[in-house]
């Protein structure tokens, strides 16, 4: 969608607040699943849990996801419509990629599992 047209701002708000819920949705499952495989962790925080994955190879590129996580927080207290376009830039650019790359690797665990 975001290649075919202009989007609009009540488009551009929506892609950004689903962004922000899936990134939060995405560590916290990537937690879930590593301490299903027996990691512990010191500190249950978003960047610990990216940095064990990356460790554990579940990510492929962990600064991207580090990224990710700014990019979140940064969205969380701005409404700053500039910084929107960047991070809808990103989003597209990196963080669509990073996301389906999880969840690839996560559909090939479940299968080796089977």
């Amino acid at each position: 969608m975001m290649d075919e047209r202009e989007t609009s701002q009540l488009e551009r708000e929506g892609i950004i607040k689903r962004f922000r819920y899936n990134t939060e949705l995405a560590w916290k499952v990537i937690k879930d699943y590593l301490e299903s495989e027996n990691f512990v962790f010191e500190q249950v925080t978003p960047r610990a849990v990216i940095r064990k994955a990356f460790e554990a190879n579940l990510l492929e590129d962990g600064q991207t996801w580090m990224d990710a996580l700014d990019a979140r927080n940064k969205m969380s207290h701005t409404y700053d419509f500039n910084r929107f376009e960047i991070v809808i830039e990103d989003i597209r650019k990196h963080y669509l990629r990073a996301f389906d790359a999880l969840h690839m690797k996560l559909l090939e665990i479940s299968m080796e599992k089977l």
